[in-house]
């Protein structure tokens, strides 16, 4: 999760460029305002292949925490100058504020999942 929240953060940043996915075309910006209102992200959503580490890979807690706690400083600290120009993988373009709003709603889905 901590991985994948990181991946996530850097495609916010324009650390990870991710292309567009056809069906997110067309109907990701009309998906777009559900994902950023007031509800927590529901359960079970798909999730594109770059953001999923199957346990494959030997990833390190502490490490992978500390990633994760980094960009989180990088991405607060540096406002809206550190909000890519790329769009969402699915959703499309984002705002600076649309990044953040988005960023946070997925960081809290993952650690209420995991019940941080």
């Amino acid at each position: 999760m901590l991985a994948h929240c990181s991946v996530s953060m850097g495609t916010a940043m324009g650390i990870n460029v991710i292309k567009r996915v056809f069906i997110g075309r067309i109907v990701g910006s009309l998906m777009k305002r559900g994902v950023l209102g007031e509800k927590p992200f529901g359960k079970n959503a798909p999730t594109d292949k770059s953001y999923i580490f199957a346990g494959n890979e030997e990833l390190a807690f502490e490490v992978e925490k500390a990633k994760l706690q980094r960009l989180v400083h990088e991405f607060f600290a540096g406002g809206a100058s550190k909000c890519t120009i790329h769009p969402h993988p699915f959703f499309g373009t984002f705002t600076p504020g649309e990044w953040a709003i988005f960023q946070w709603k997925h960081l809290d889905h993952h650690l209420r999942q995991f019940g941080v």
